[in-house]
């Protein structure tokens, strides 16, 4: 009981006898103990609270006591507990410090492998960059080398042989990339631009040579230039080689090329043109070849027959044959083997193979120019002009010449066709070189033909009934001369329609019904004016409409002629 009395209890919120306690709070805590939830127990079982207080403190006693006595019999293993624990805390010392040696040392080494990465990338920046050089080196080292195979080709093979041609590209790379280094102020340049510079004057030499050799086998008589043509196109880098490294060479090559070729052409076209009028009709149309113009003409017994016998001069016959497509771009005349065979042709058909042999050769040399020289748009056709400009004068000059004494309106209208036919041509090959002289040749033309027409309407007008001689109510000849005309001048115009040409005929038209109003007036019965009308009349729609379009502007007025003349008859 001794020792009960040194042990102080503690009763917490119960406790009454504690110093803290004072008499303000006693009521508070005397009401917080009786809602306690033990208390209020007690007082609803009518426990007297001394009672069941003083129960409650031995009990907590006997607890206390059997705490004390496991508390002595687990003394021992408290004891080792708390040598294991102090031997565990001696441990994790121990640890803990060979953990701080880890983390210095991992602190350390990670300082280390930054530093490790730091120098990788340098010395990745480094290699980079030496290799770098290494290429560029290796590259100027390449293109600076002359290797032994260049400079023995370049001195002694052909230039006919591919290994030149190889070598000479391989040089003119190295003179380019040593042009670029020197630039640079690349000092290696100096070591080798002496040796290129000899190989260049070599190869110039040797090219220069080739080409116009090339070029003066063009003044040797042949008939068709394509085949030396073809082999410098073979060898167009020659003159590309020139051009870059040595200009006053090219503009030598390009120079005796233009005066060599524009003397070859001339001579050839003038020769051509000169030979192929000598097999044109003996009889042409001339000045009173009109279709009012009386036909009473007398011929001697012998005089040769004239052109007019086998293909009238306002008949077209199978003359218009020479715009179809076959025929269009058919071979050319062979004048020689026409003359063998005594052969001849209308101017139409001269024209055609003139003009066919001057667009193929211009096709050509444009093609070869801009291929061959380098060049394109305004300084192609000026090279054009410059190789073909004499001959084109040439051929000017004669169709001046001839047209400005032609009376053949068919020859005249068919030629206009050929060009339009040849300039299409042209344009579909996409060689705009001789359009000019097409639109040339057409403003000699058109006003030809339309002056030849105006003579024959003129002709029509004064025409005087009286002095043609008897009178016939059959078709008149001068009407079958315009129904002949007119339809071949339709049918020609259809595919390549032109306005003034319909005015033109139109004018005829009117004159021709005008003749033959005045003719049948000449007749003194009504009866034979009106056969007269009609024949002719039947005659021309007939022809019209066998040889022209059924519905054009003259059928449709003749048919009007003749029904109203028909239905007076009835």
């Amino acid at each position: 009981m001794a020792e009960m009395e040194d042990i102080n209890l503690n009763l917490g919120e119960l406790d009454l006898t504690s110093d803290d306690l004072t008499m303000d709070n006693v009521s508070i805590h005397i009401q917080e103990n009786l809602e306690d939830a033990l208390v209020q127990e007690a007082l609803k079982a009518g426990v007297d609270l001394r009672q069941y207080s003083k129960q409650v403190e031995m009990e907590l006693e006997q607890i206390e006591h059997v705490s004390i006595k496991d508390y002595i019999e687990q003394s021992q293993n408290i004891a080792s507990l708390h040598n294991q624990i102090i031997a565990c805390d001696a441990i994790l010392e121990r640890m803990g410090l060979m953990l701080g040696g880890f983390q210095s040392d991992l602190s350390s080494i990670s300082s280390e492998i930054h530093t490790l990465q730091e120098m990788s990338l340098a010395m990745n920046i480094k290699l980079k960059n030496r290799q770098t050089v290494r290429s560029e080196l290796s590259e100027l080292v390449d293109e600076l080398i002359i290797p032994n195979t260049m400079i023995s080709v370049v001195l002694d093979v052909p230039v006919t042989d591919q290994q030149f041609v190889e070598q000479l590209q391989e040089l003119n790379n190295k003179i380019n990339y040593v042009k670029e280094q020197s630039f640079r102020d690349t000092k290696a340049c100096a070591d080798v631009q002496e040796t290129l510079q000899k190989l260049k004057i070599k190869a110039v030499s040797k090219v220069r040579e080739f080409i116009l050799q090339k070029i003066y086998s063009f003044r040797k008589p042949m008939t068709n230039y394509q085949i030396p043509q073809n082999a410098l196109l073979k060898y167009r880098f020659f003159y590309q080689f020139l051009l870059a490294n040595e200009r006053s060479v090219a503009q030598e090559i390009q120079d005796e090329y233009v005066e060599t070729m524009s003397k070859v052409y001339l001579s050839y076209f003038k020769s051509y043109t000169s030979r192929l009028m000598k097999v044109q009709y003996e009889e042409v149309a001339e000045k009173d070849d009109l279709m009012g113009i009386e036909d009473t003409a007398k011929k001697s017994f012998f005089s040769k027959p004239a052109l007019r016998s086998k293909n009238t001069v306002f008949t077209v016959g199978n003359r218009a044959a020479i715009i179809s497509p076959t025929e269009l771009e058919g071979p050319i005349i062979v004048p020689h083997t026409a003359q063998r065979s005594d052969i001849r042709y209308p101017f139409e058909s001269l024209f055609r193979s003139q003009h066919y042999a001057l667009l193929d050769n211009s096709c050509r040399e444009f093609l070869f120019l801009s291929d061959f020289f380098l060049v394109s748009g305004s300084a192609a056709q000026e090279l054009f002009n410059s190789v073909m400009g004499r001959s084109l004068t040439m051929f000017l000059k004669h169709m001046d010449s001839y047209v400005s004494d032609c009376y053949d309106s068919i020859a005249i209208f068919l030629c206009i066709h050929i060009v339009l036919r040849f300039k299409g041509i042209a344009q579909r090959r996409d060689i705009p070189a001789v359009d000019k002289y097409w639109d040339a040749v057409l403003d000699m033309l058109w006003p030809r033909f339309q002056h030849i027409l105006e003579l024959n309407i003129q002709s029509i007008r004064n025409t005087d009934p009286q002095k043609l001689g008897n009178l016939d109510t059959r078709p008149h000849y001068i009407t079958r001369r315009y129904a002949e005309f007119s339809s071949a001048i339709v049918s020609i115009n259809q595919t390549f329609a032109n306005e003034k040409t319909n005015v033109l005929l139109g004018q005829l038209q009117v004159e021709v019904e005008n003749f033959v109003l005045r003719m049948a007036a000449e007749f003194s019965a009504r009866k034979e004016q009106l056969i007269f009308l009609i024949n002719n009349y039947d005659m021309m729609l007939g022809v019209l409409m066998e040889r022209a379009t059924s519905d054009s502007k003259e059928v449709e007025s003749f048919q009007q002629l003749l029904n109203a003349r028909t239905q007076v008859s009835d």
